[in-house]
């Protein structure tokens, strides 16, 4: 269970009132579990690009309370000495065991926040491809697997390789369950238009067509594919298969969708592919299991856009921005989605959903995308251009492309401990001991606890997302009573931390049977209580 919650840093955010797009910084395991109750089922599209168990690039602490000095050496990072040391070695028999231990339960709560038809993109390598596929296929359920995408990631090279030049990676893509997911698919491509040339009586209702060859040669053979096509007379059989039934080639048949073409080698069946289909949409471009490009180089080009030439290096292999936008695309078809991304890195899942935003991309996203507060290595181009952490490096790339695209802003979150104090127990079992922890807990709120973070540690305990609105209401005036609302599913809650609570104060509220109360257990007396109890719904922290 996380002991931890996240306060708002309006300070770092950009129109934080009304942006929609979060970006957390923490460690991701500890942020998805705060972020469980609000987004479980939520997410529309997970992207990560996960650390690749190269030897050195990962270190994720799964205590939240464990120093990391501790775990630094528990996992081999630090020797006796304290002298940090490979992060992983081949001669570790935790080489993948560990990596896999640290991918387990992120991939686990990542499947629960998927919706029904939502689908995750897991960018990785050679090096552990064939354990994370085996892994996802437990997590996921082989049913679930779509594709294993290549990517071919660069061109040319290879003068530095010893064997076999490497050009390409995978992008593993699961769905949360794939009967509900009718199609995967991108939006048109105005450049495939020129390729629809022809018109016939159809033009008017279905625009242009181009044709395609019925035949196919799929190794899958299925015999109800198999049979002869009736043309003037002529008996046309396929030299495997046709692509469809026979009952919808007898109805393209007569609806004149079918093409004939005579030849010395005998007759070929085309269909007529049109460009529109029967409510007016203009026809989907595919997503293939190859991707050409763009280029890894592509990735580095966009951060020199941003951090000057010769900075390029400010984060290392930063995922080209095109390539996600790619994935993120899929989701055309939703009214909005929710893209989430917990290995945020030099933010190029946000700038993909910050591009399509920008490009009047016709589907409302948010993007959320979590970033570890992890220290940049000294002397490198980022503590050079004064960057101390990788989250200062994802929030400048996320700020250049909202000024760039003209679009909203984005809330800060930061991971910190719980404001709600935590019973530890006593080491010695008597009267006099338990007396002083109750003493301690008069009040279930830490020492130093601001009004605001407590506010959001309750709206994420209710299930509240991140972009609620959260306001200071101006009536009454005293003591100060907060309005949490989410929109997005109409539903809100008012609560009050004040010492001390009255009767005329809350009466003020005008609540109902239905409204959410939520103040402090040490405010209420026993008569308030049982008044505000039949009233409304009253819950105390």
């Amino acid at each position: 269970p996380t002991r931890a919650t996240l306060s708002p840093d309006e300070e770092n955010s950009i129109n934080f009132d009304d942006a929609q797009h979060v970006f957390i910084e923490g460690e991701n395991l500890e942020v998805l579990k705060v972020l469980y109750r609000a987004y479980f089922g939520q997410v529309k599209l997970i992207y990560i690009d996960p650390p690749y168990n190269t030897g050195n690039d990962f270190i994720y602490p799964d205590n939240f309370a464990d120093p990391l000095d501790h775990y630094l050496r528990i996992t081999g990072q630090k020797n006796e000495n304290g002298d940090l040391v490979s992060n992983q070695t081949e001669a570790s028999g935790r080489f993948h065991s560990s990596w896999l231990s640290m991918m387990y339960p992120r991939l686990s709560l990542a499947r629960q926040f998927l919706a029904d038809d939502g689908v995750i993109f897991v960018s990785i390598d050679e090096n552990e491809a064939p354990n994370l596929r085996k892994l996802m296929d437990q997590i996921y359920g082989e049913e679930n697997l779509f594709s294993q995408i290549v990517w071919k990631k660069a061109y040319g090279g290879g003068a530095k390789s010893k064997h076999i030049v490497g050009h390409h990676e995978y992008i593993m893509c699961f769905a949360r369950s794939k009967p509900s997911i009718e199609r995967i698919d991108l939006p048109p491509n105005p450049e495939t238009r020129k390729y629809y040339k022809f018109k016939d009586e159809n033009f008017e209702k279905f625009g242009p067509y181009r044709t395609q060859p019925l035949w196919t040669n799929s190794m899958d053979e299925r015999e109800n594919l198999r049979y002869p096509i009736d043309h003037n007379g002529n008996e046309i059989w396929p030299e495997k298969q046709w692509q469809w039934g026979k009952d919808r080639v007898q109805e393209a048949q007569k609806n004149n969708e079918l093409e004939f073409v005579s030849s010395d080698d005998g007759w070929s069946v085309y269909y007529k592919q049109y460009l529109y289909d029967s409510s007016g949409n203009e026809r989907a471009a595919k997503l293939y299991s190859l991707l050409d490009g763009p280029y890894t180089q592509k990735g580095t080009d966009e951060l020199v856009e941003i951090f000057g030439k010769g900075n390029g290096k400010v984060f290392p292999f930063p995922k080209p921005s095109g390539l996600i936008k790619k994935l993120v695309a899929t989701v055309w078809r939703d009214q909005e989605a929710l893209v989430l991304d917990f290995f945020a890195g030099s933010g190029s899942t946000a700038q993909a959903v910050l591009e399509l935003e920008g490009e009047d991309f016709g589907t409302k996203l948010k993007f959320l995308t979590v970033q570890m507060n992890e220290a940049v290595e000294e002397g490198s181009i980022a503590s050079r251009l004064g960057f101390k952490t990788i989250p200062e490096i994802t929030r400048r790339r996320i700020i250049a492309n909202i000024e760039k695209h003209n679009t909203s802003g984005f809330r800060y979150f930061r991971l910190m401990k719980s404001n709600l104090q935590n019973w530890t127990g006593v080491e010695e079992k008597n009267a006099d001991a338990y007396a002083k922890q109750l003493d301690v807990f008069a009040d279930t709120l830490v020492a130093g606890w601001k009004p605001l973070d407590v506010v959001w540690e309750v709206a994420l305990r209710e299930g509240y997302p991140l972009t609620s609105r959260i306001e200071k209401l101006a009536e009454p005036k005293e003591p100060d009573f907060w309005r949490v609302t989410d929109e997005d599913h109409e539903r809100a809650f008012t609560i009050c931390l004040a010492d001390d609570l009255t009767i005329e104060a809350v009466a003020a509220l005008n609540l109902d049977k239905e409204d959410i109360f939520v103040c402090r257990d040490t405010a209420l007396d026993d008569t308030l209580a049982a008044n505000l109890a039949l009233q409304c719904r009253l819950k105390v922290i």
